[in-house]
């Protein structure tokens, strides 16, 4: 009974916490794009004593519970640190387990009405012509069904890294420059950043680390110069509603001069 009347008054104080920190933080200036890196998943099953493939399928699904409360807030675009080129080194079995659980989440990308009533627009970024052939498959169908959409807009860093997006971009401009369709004259940061995998799209207003490690692990290198950064100590599994609007707050608390 105790238990009981504990759990019950902390849902009650948890509940007007949360209803009062939104309330303030709709007051300020919100971003327009969020990177999120879901660092924390591995740990997290450790800790709950769950196998590593557990974790991953909990981190999935708290995506979609962050992606909501983002809509909420009208934060429209978000880009989600999924798989870096260097998580590929990982064991075979794990790595395995992630690319099954890319094809099945770009899978539901097709199915959730959710994602066609809000006009998301889903594009992936990174090295993908690494990824198996199936896989690349269902990312193409994804984006294809989804590409007329300007609702909402999702990147998802698959086999990415920022300094493999800085030479991809690079050989591409050199290429342009061999073609006679630039001059190096009119390289300019701007130029560069069309040839970049977000092809000159907003960079990221706030970039979100779960897990208390604080480090970038090559996220959006050229994209974070003049990102706020907001690295928080709870693994992404556990990540709550009152987390994410504390980010938001901190943001909203920060004066951004972009060097001036």
């Amino acid at each position: 009974m105790l238990d009981y009347l504990r759990g019950s008054v902390s849902k009650r104080v948890y509940s007007y916490y949360e209803a009062r920190l939104l309330s303030q933080v709709k007051k300020g200036d919100m971003p327009t794009h969020v990177g999120l890196i879901l660092d924390g998943n591995r740990r997290w099953a450790s800790e709950v004593g769950l196998d590593i493939s557990s974790g991953h399928r909990q981190g999935f699904e708290k995506l979609k519970d962050v992606l909501r409360w983002c809509w909420q807030l009208g934060i429209n675009t978000v880009t989600v640190y999924a798989l870096s080129t260097e998580n590929l080194n990982r064991d075979s079995g794990e790595v395995k387990d992630l690319m099954d659980l890319l094809e099945k989440g770009f899978t539901e990308v097709l199915e959730n009405q959710e994602i066609h009533d809000n006009k998301v627009q889903i594009k992936a970024i990174g090295r993908l012509d690494i990824l198996d052939e199936g896989l690349r498959k269902v990312i193409e169908n994804a984006e294809e069904k989804t590409k007329d959409y300007r609702g909402r807009r999702i990147y998802v860093c698959v086999a990415y890294g920022g300094r493999a997006e800085i030479v991809d971009a690079t050989k591409k401009m050199l290429s342009s420059v061999m073609e006679g369709k630039l001059k190096p004259e009119e390289i300019t940061e701007d130029t560069f950043s069309k040839y970049l995998y977000t092809a000159g799209d907003q960079d990221p207003d706030l970039i979100i680390r779960t897990s208390g490690e604080e480090r970038l692990s090559g996220f959006l290198l050229w994209q974070s110069a003049y990102s706020e950064f907001y690295f928080m100590d709870v693994y992404w599994p556990d990540l709550r509603k009152i987390d994410l609007l504390r980010a938001v707050r901190t943001y909203q608390r920060r004066k951004r001069r972009y060097g001036k």
